[in-house]
Formats: C-alpha cells, sequence, structure tokens
C-alpha cells in the first residue's frame, strides 16, 4: 500500500522565463504607436514601454557561444533601433537653439576676423537678430557695430529664446524656423573671412609688415630680410617679432634672432623668455643683451643642471649680462665645476654681476686653479668688481706664468692707486 511518498510532487514557483515570442509581439505594438504618436507625452509613454521591454529581454537566457543569432541579441537589436527612431521623432527643442547660439557667439568672440570678415559677421547676426525678434515678439539690439557686441547680442538672443518657454508640440513651428535661422546663421560665421584664412604674406600686408619696402632699399632676397635690417637700424622691434612668429625657416629665425640680440630689446622679453623655457640657446643670449632680471627664473636652473657645459657656458654670460647680485651664489657655486669652461664663465659672470661676495670666491680661483684660462677670467672678474680688495687681489700676480693673468694684474696695479678702500 502506497503512502504517496514515493509520488513526484509538482511545485509552482509562480514565476517563468519571458517568452520572446511575446516579447517580440510587444515591440511589435511599440513600433505601431511610434508611428502614431504625435506629442512629447506619446512619446514618454513609448519610452516607458521601450523600458519595460528592455527589462525583460535582459532577463532571457544569456546566448551560447555557437549561438550567432539568438532571440536575446535579436530583440536588443531591434530594442535599440526602436529608441533610436523615438529620440529622432522628438522634438524640435528650444534648447537646440539655445545650445547652437552659446556656440556661435563662442566661436564669433574667440575669433580673429578681417575687417571684411567683421563687416560680414555683423550683418549675418543683424539679420538672424531681425528673425528672432519677428519670431519671440521681442526686442534684441545689436548694439554696436562690432564682433564682441555680435557675440553678446547672441548670447541676449539666446536668453530670449530660453526666456519664451517654447514648447516642442506647442511651437513647433516657431522652433522650426528659429532652427532654420541658426543653420543660416551658422553658415554666414564659417564663411566670413577669419585671419587665420589669409596666406601669411597676406596677413603681413595688412600689418604693414611690407611698407618700409621701396624700389632703392629693396636690396636683399627675401625681401622681408630687407624688413628686419631697417627695423633693426630703427630700434623698432615689432616687424622683427612679427617675422619670427610667422615665418618658419630657419634662414629667417636665424636672422631675426641676430637682429634682436644686437638689439636686446625689452619687447622681446615674452617671446624669448618663452623660447629660452624649450633651452634654445640664442633666445638665453638674447635674454642677457635685454638685461630683465625676470629672466632668472628661467635661466637660473640651467646652470645649476650637469650635463650640457655648452648650455651652462652660454647661461652664465646672459646672466652676467643681466648683472642682478640675486644670481650670485648660483654662478659662484660653479667656479668648482668640472669643466673648465664652465669655471671660467661662472668668473667672468660675477664679474659682469659686481657683487663684492664674489671677490674671496674669486681669488681662490686665481690661486688654486689649474687652468690657466680660469685663472685669467677670474683676474678680469676681480679688475671688472673694481673695489680696492679685488684689485689688490688681482695685482699680485703681475710675474704669473700666464700672460694673461699677468696682463690683468698690471691692470689692477694701475687701477689700485686711484681707487678707494673697499
Amino acid at each position: 500500500m502506497s503512502n504517496g511518498d514515493d509520488e513526484s510532487t509538482a511545485t509552482d514557483s509562480g514565476s517563468s522565463d519571458p517568452d520572446p515570442e511575446e516579447l517580440s509581439d510587444r515591440l511589435d505594438a511599440t513600433e505601431e504607436s511610434l508611428e502614431t504618436a504625435t506629442t512629447e507625452a506619446d512619446l514618454d509613454d513609448i519610452e516607458a514601454d521601450l523600458d519595460a521591454v528592455a527589462e525583460e529581454i535582459d532577463a532571457l537566457p544569456e546566448p551560447e557561444e555557437d549561438d550567432e543569432e539568438s532571440p536575446r541579441d535579436r530583440l536588443q537589436e531591434r530594442t535599440e533601433t526602436l529608441r533610436e527612431e523615438l529620440e529622432e521623432q522628438r522634438g524640435p527643442y528650444a534648447s537646440d537653439i539655445t545650445d547652437d547660439l552659446d556656440s556661435i557667439a563662442s566661436q564669433i568672440a574667440d575669433t580673429r576676423w578681417t575687417e571684411q570678415g567683421a563687416s560680414d559677421v555683423v550683418g549675418t547676426v543683424e539679420t538672424f537678430l531681425e528673425t528672432v525678434d519677428d519670431a519671440l515678439d521681442t526686442d534684441v539690439p545689436l548694439e554696436a557695430a562690432s564682433t564682441d557686441d555680435a557675440a553678446d547680442a547672441l548670447s541676449r538672443a539666446s536668453d530670449a529664446v530660453e526666456a519664451a518657454e517654447l514648447h516642442p508640440d506647442d511651437n513647433t513651428d516657431t522652433i522650426e524656423s528659429l532652427l532654420d535661422a541658426t543653420e543660416t546663421l551658422q553658415d554666414g560665421i564659417n564663411e566670413a573671412q577669419a585671419w587665420n584664412d589669409l596666406t601669411v604674406r597676406e596677413q603681413l600686408e595688412r600689418q604693414g609688415f611690407y611698407d618700409v619696402l621701396t624700389p632703392k632699399n629693396r636690396k636683399d632676397f627675401p625681401p622681408e630680410l630687407t624688413v628686419i635690417r631697417i627695423a633693426e637700424s630703427n630700434g623698432d622691434p615689432e616687424p622683427i617679432l612679427l617675422a619670427l612668429e610667422k615665418f618658419g625657416s630657419e634662414f629667417m629665425e636665424e636672422n631675426c634672432l641676430d637682429a634682436l640680440c644686437r638689439m636686446g630689446p625689452r619687447a622681446a622679453f615674452e617671446e624669448m623668455n618663452q623660447r629660452a623655457q624649450k633651452r634654445n640657446q640664442r633666445p638665453i643670449e638674447v635674454l642677457g643683451k635685454i638685461g630683465d632680471d625676470r629672466a632668472l627664473e628661467t635661466l637660473v636652473p640651467y646652470i645649476e643642471e650637469d650635463g650640457d657645459p655648452v648650455l651652462q657656458t652660454i647661461t652664465l654670460k646672459a646672466i652676467g649680462e643681466i648683472g642682478s647680485e640675486e644670481a650670485t651664489q648660483s654662478v659662484a657655486d660653479q667656479l668648482v665645476a668640472e669643466e673648465s669652461s664652465i669655471r671660467s664663465a661662472a668668473a667672468k659672470a660675477l664679474g659682469r654681476i659686481g657683487d663684492t661676495r664674489a671677490v674671496e670666491p674669486l681669488a681662490e680661483r686665481l690661486d688654486e686653479d689649474d687652468d690657466d684660462t680660469v685663472r685669467a677670467s677670474a683676474a678680469w672678474a676681480l679688475n671688472r668688481i673694481g673695489t680696492r680688495t679685488a684689485l689688490e687681489r688681482a695685482s699680485e700676480y703681475d710675474d704669473d706664468r700666464s700672460y694673461l693673468v699677468q696682463a690683468e694684474a698690471k691692470r689692477a696695479t694701475t687701477a689700485t692707486a686711484d681707487t678707494e678702500p673697499a
């Protein structure tokens, strides 16, 4: 007799996997709804339905590795397609207009325009503002015929569009007309002539770079070289800096930097300091000729680093020409550098700086260094500092083994009688 222990009992858990066929039917219904939707509210409902279906599709079993087209993948792909169609059907929105206007306003403000280009920009913006005023029954003025005010006016137009609270269902025609006008505006701004649309020669011509040329003075080729030489003779660094910015050839760069090095104009500081930060040697030399203390922030680290004696030597000379006592200690530290060329350059730099704190370190180099060039530089530096103590230390070597040191010692002896103690 059976007591039921051997019988299997089925338990209903109340749950089951989603049915792909049912999900496909629901997507069919969603697609039909999408075709007849007319309002944003309709689209919101359809999006909610898609979200619900997508959640159930995600619950379907993962496809097998060899299953190239599983129900789950197929349904997910169809869901994404419907989402794209839904987004295409939304709008238009006023935010599309304001986003475009903000972008165009930034483009106008950030661009350098030619005279004709600026005029075209202003005219294009004026036409657009008339459309905005008509569409929104407002008044967005262009207060001045300038690109800056044109950009500001577009920002004000963007604010006016936002304030109008245009609804995509109730104000479709207005939004679409403003979007069309915004597209026309963008085309007009893109077509206006920007400064960068000009060739380098055209830019220079409009900046008056070639105005100094005449049939009589146009001797060099290329003619830009004549302009540089005339600018140097006139003591005017601006054309030279302009040529340095515009011409990329090594030939023109070399001639520009040579001219600036001979001139040492303060107007060239920013450009030379920027180039010197890339460890370019010629700009470092120009900084020395300019003599601006601000260059020390760039230059002093170069003499404190090992590895490039040429760079250190050139930099030491530049620092000496700048002549700031702020650099005295950093320069004096190089009196014991391994390279004799660096020690020599450091000694001369200290002489040019003229800081009396350098007298003893220089006297020590003059007495102990095994390189006569370094010793001669130290003696020269002591003469350059020129205090009585410095001259006396240098004059002690009037019978030195090195002719150069002897010459500096005799010069110091001659100068000592006319120098007050220090």
